[in-house]
């Protein structure tokens, strides 16, 4: 690696030079949608990532480590290929130091990159918590042996350890990542236990009647749920390893492996070292540059817009990677410029796991006879009041709840019922009104339908239809892809990138492949 070539203050070489700071599933989205300047010689691009491997995608990590899935398969960059159009990848290598004035980038080895735009997409790191025999340092966090979080390849590698053992896993935290942790390790085999300090799983998102029927669910599955549990300690044997996850209650969780699901913390380290404004992730105005800097951008889960902290999912990350390459490539190449980003949408909270799906968003709070409280009341000016429909089948893990106002979906649970999962999503993103009739959103996972393949199998379905919320590809782009070649879901997602997120849709761009073929066949 060569030291950068030093240029006067505010002069412009013949190509500007764009630095990446991160190589995740952002970082890789917004160089990929740059390659095209890159390859046509309108700007120097540079990636640098920290880990040895290229980019992959994270939110699969708990599905390598129970061998549902491959690095392969996850891979979001190809680096030779990226070379080849003139984009310099370098990974293993760490930045530890942004020198504003010189507009540089300074490496841990002591080199230095020259950016004339630098693009901060440096992630989030797992929460280590302040338990006795834990390092909460998020800079230098020490985890002993038996211990490991859910955020990389390596800590991949030692949950499938555990889980080739057979062995004893407990996971710290009722969030989306550790259930579906634990639901796919207990169905390989393992004997996992979930502690979380609420009153039930996903406590900050879920409402309390759903909380419990889907606690439940993974009791069923084989999980063991200990709810308003506090952790306080670790007990650790003669080697140091881990051996039982410490209560408060003085009792204690045996186990061989501790897994982290703690959440995760933005990585502002590098922002907050060159003085750039700062709350949960870095600040930055409507145009995704950093507050009160020309040169400096942020996107993905270390990037702050407004006053919401990021949501630390893929989706809108992506979104600000290709708005963001927009932005440049009409600069650089002179495209048309992108609208303008609008605000990040609500999400939409997804549990994918065999045996338990589950869709949650917005307002779920609220309880069916609250709406007639003399807070929910109408007013002269204000928002409608609330009106909440609810629909429990403890025994068979289902659950769903719609909350409307003036009949538009604001906030819904659906609990194993999958159609009615789908499509009340869709109604939420959309903004649309429910049917007068609610009970027509159950009769979507009832038996009837199911024989007739959906509500909707006397129509069409819309090809304009979202399939992939996470990569924004429609159901139209899918089949498109299915014929013209592609056979497998892997094939479909290079092609489209549909299902390289958080893996909802794979099953839906299975069946569309099926269906092809089938009609093919017949």
């Amino acid at each position: 690696m060569t030291a950068p070539t030093p240029h006067p203050a505010g002069s412009v070489p013949a190509r500007p030079r764009i630095v990446v700071v991160g190589f995740g599933p952002v970082a890789a989205r917004f160089v990929d949608e740059l390659r095209p300047a890159a390859a046509a010689g309108a700007l120097e691009l540079t990636v640098v990532g920290e880990e040895e491997l290229p980019a992959y995608n994270r939110v699969l990590v708990a599905d390598l480590g129970v061998g549902r899935t491959t690095l392969a398969a996850m891979a979001l960059a190809d680096p030779e290929e990226l070379e080849a159009d003139g984009v310099r990848v370098l990974t293993g290598t760490r930045a530890v130091r942004v020198d504003r004035s010189r507009r540089t980038v300074r490496l841990a080895d002591g080199t230095g990159l020259a950016y004339e735009r630098l693009v901060l997409a440096t992630g989030a790191r797992a929460v280590v918590p302040n338990l006795t025999g834990l390092n909460p340092d998020p800079l230098h966090p020490v985890l002993p042996p038996g211990v490991t979080a859910l955020r990389d390849a390596h800590d991949a590698a030692r949950l499938a350890s555990a889980v080739r053992g057979r062995r004893r896993i407990v996971v710290l935290g009722g969030g989306v990542l550790g259930l579906e942790a634990a639901l796919a390790a207990s169905e390989e085999g393992a004997t996992v236990t979930v502690v979380h300090h609420g009153s039930h799983p996903l406590g900050r998102a879920i409402d309390a009647a759903g909380g419990a029927t889907l606690a439940a669910a993974l009791r069923r599955r084989g999980v063991r749920v200990a709810g308003n549990a506090r952790s306080t300690g670790l007990e650790t044997g003669p080697d140091g390893a881990f051996r039982a996850l410490l209560l408060e209650d003085g009792s204690a969780v045996d186990a061989d492996l501790l897994v982290l699901a703690c959440g995760a913390r933005p990585r502002t380290e590098l922002a907050e070292g060159v003085g750039l404004a700062v709350g949960p992730g870095v600040l930055v105005d409507e145009g995704l540059r950093a507050l009160h800097t020309e040169h400096v951008f942020a996107v993905g889960d270390c990037a702050q817009p407004g006053e919401r902290a990021p949501s630390g999912l893929i989706a809108p990350g992506w979104q600000q990677a290709d708005w963001l390459a927009a932005r440049f490539r009409s600069e650089f190449l002179g495209e048309a410029a992108p609208a303008p980003l609008g605000p990040e949408r609500a999400p939409v909270i997804l549990l994918k796991a065999r045996g338990v799906n589950l869709a949650v968003a917005g307002e779920v709070g609220v309880e069916p006879w609250d709406t007639f409280s003399p807070e929910n009341a109408p007013a002269a000016s204000g928002p409608p009041p609330l009106q909440v429909s609810l629909w429990s089948d403890p025994e068979h893990g289902a659950y769903v709840k719609m909350a409307t106002r003036a009949g538009v979906l604001v906030g819904f649970v659906a609990l194993g019922m999958p159609r009615a999962a789908a499509e009340l999503t869709l109604l939420f993103e959309s903004g649309a009104e429910l049917p007068a009739d609610r009970s027509v959103i159950l009769r979507l996972d009832g038996p009837e339908a199911a024989l007739a393949g959906g509500p909707s199998a006397s129509a069409a379905p819309d090809p304009e239809a979202m399939l992939c919320r996470c990569a924004g590809v429609s159901r139209g782009r899918v089949q498109e892809a299915v014929g013209t070649g592609c056979s497998t879901v892997e094939e479909v997602s290079r092609r489209t990138r549909a299902g390289t997120g958080c893996g909802g849709c794979r099953d839906g761009v299975r069946e569309l492949i099926e269906e092809h073929f089938a009609a093919a066949a017949a």
